[in-house]
Order: C-alpha cells, then structure tokens, then sequence
C-alpha cells in the first residue's frame, strides 16, 4: 500500500521534524502511527498515513460516526445529542462572523448533511463536498441538498460564496496547501472562511497523551495548535480574526480517550477531565479541545 512520509514541512518546508507521540488506530485497523512536528511551525503530521488512493478503508466502520450515522453506545448517543445542539449554535456563529442571514455556502467535508440542511431551512443556498459515497447518498436522499464529489470544486465558479466551512476536515485533507487555494479561489473577497479542528495544545490532549482520541490516526493526517493555524493562514494570505471553543468536544473527545484507555472508571473520568478541559477554555479558546478559526483574506 502506498504511503506519505515527509521529509520537510508542507506548510514552512522547515527540515527538522521531531518525534512527537506514536499514537494507535483505535477505531478501524488497530495499527500504529508516528507523529512527527515541524520545529518551527509547530504543525505536526502523520507519517507512513496511506495516500488518498487507499485511504477510505480507514473509514469504514460504524465507529466513525460522522460518515455511518450510527447510534450504538453511550458514546454515539452522546454524539447525536450534542449534535442536534450544535447544529443551531454552528448557524449561529455563521450569520454572526459573515453579517449575512440568506447567503452563498460551501461546506467541505459534509458528511451526512446535517449542518447544510439546517442552513438550507433558513434560506442559505447551499452546497457540499463530500469523499465518502454513502455519506453523500445520504445527504441527498434524506435531504435533498447538491453535494458532490471533490472532482467537482475546480468547475464551479470563483468567487462565489459568501462563507466555506470547514468542520473537523482540514486535518483530513491530502494536498492541505493545495486545497486550501482551491478553496480561496471560491470564496468572495470579503467572505470568509470557517475551520475547525482538534488542538493538541489542549488539557485533554496533553493529559492522555498517545490515547488522545483527537489524534485519530490515520484519518487524521495534520495535527493543529493555534500557532500552526496562523502561520498556515499567513502562507495563504490569510488572517485568524475570531477563535471560539467547541463547548462539547472536550467531553466527547475526553470519553472516547478512556475507552481507548479501557478504563473501569471511563464515565466518570471521561466527564471530570472534559469538565477540566473546558473551564480552561473559557478562560481561553486557545486552549479548547476544538477551536473554531474565523479566517478572512488579507
């Protein structure tokens, strides 16, 4: 099976890259994978991750939720209900940080659909790109939203939407620099551009270490703190305006880490050290479990 191994940094092309955590594929395959992290832009990679040819393997399984819709387990339960929250709350942010109520949006990475028919509802014109085919199907059929496949970003129209949204996708995404202009290229001037991703300068991140379930290996290819955010924004002309927390991620990500830990007392734990988690920050989004980045073109 044909891998990725970096030598240099995609994002700085800075040549030391350190050890950082050797972490496990605990949903699907159970193999294990090295992390490494550019020195100097503090953004931390995968190695040995499979290409995009062979990458979908690692998605199929009920476990990843986001794609199957499953509702099996605490854990998954947990997931639907504090989906439904956050859906209104995602709207929210979006009409808030763009000032438009009945705008052009592209969700990247949109799995089932959810997010795109709630902004559909209130009178979005809405598109979705989505890899996985019957998370695709399923957002058509139960929806009927337009989501497509990536082949289809470079035919639609520059300069055409007033907000992209990224939810807990760039870290999925081959080709980061690549893509990132492709999606540039889409967004209006004055648009703005929404992303979201686990932060390993987090409690939770730091106190479970190699069982973090944000790492997610190999789905996760990129591993993000604040830092390396603004400097990938500045590479592509961009500058972080907002930071908000994702105020349930903490404990979900907390919850997932004990099971992956097989702890007796996971519930419990999982719940004390998400609540840690989350009063840090309160006091400081730099530190949440997922930060949402609010990015405008400079």
């Amino acid at each position: 099976m044909a891998v990725v191994y970096y030598s240099s940094c995609p994002v700085c092309q800075y040549t030391q890259l350190q050890p950082f955590v050797t972490s496990k594929d605990y949903a699907v395959s159970g193999e294990t994978y090295q992390i490494v992290r550019c020195e100097q832009c503090k953004t931390a990679l995968t190695q040995n991750s499979p290409d995009v040819a062979n990458i979908g393997q690692y998605y199929q399984a009920e476990s990843y939720i986001s794609h199957s819709n499953t509702r099996k387990g605490l854990i998954n339960n947990l997931y639907h209900i504090v989906r439904n929250y956050m859906l209104g709350r995602k709207k929210t942010l979006t009409e808030q940080v763009t000032a438009v109520k009945e705008g052009k949006l592209l969700d990247i990475g949109c799995g089932t659909g959810y997010f795109l028919d709630t902004m559909q509802q209130t009178g979005w014109q809405v598109q979705g790109i989505e890899v996985e085919e019957k998370a695709r199907n399923f957002a058509i059929q139960s929806f009927g939203l337009q989501v497509n496949s990536p082949e289809v970003l470079p035919t639609l129209q520059p300069e055409s939407f007033d907000v992209i949204t990224l939810w807990h996708v760039l870290e999925h995404l081959h080709n980061l620099n690549s893509y990132l202009n492709q999606l540039l290229q889409l967004l209006q001037p004055q648009g703005t551009l929404i992303i979201a991703v686990p932060n390993y300068d987090s409690y939770d991140a730091k106190h479970y270490g190699k069982e973090w379930a944000g790492w997610d290996v190999p789905r996760h290819l990129w591993h993000f703190c604040p830092t390396s955010i603004d400097i990938l924004a500045q590479r592509h002309e961009l500058r972080v305006v907002q930071r908000h927390l994702m105020p349930f991620d903490s404990f979900y990500v907390s919850l997932l880490s004990e099971k992956y830990k097989n702890n007796s007392w996971s519930i419990l734990s999982g719940f004390w050290h998400g609540a840690w988690s989350l009063l840090q920050a309160w006091q400081n989004p730099k530190k949440a479990s997922s930060v949402i980045y609010v990015l405008k073109k400079i």
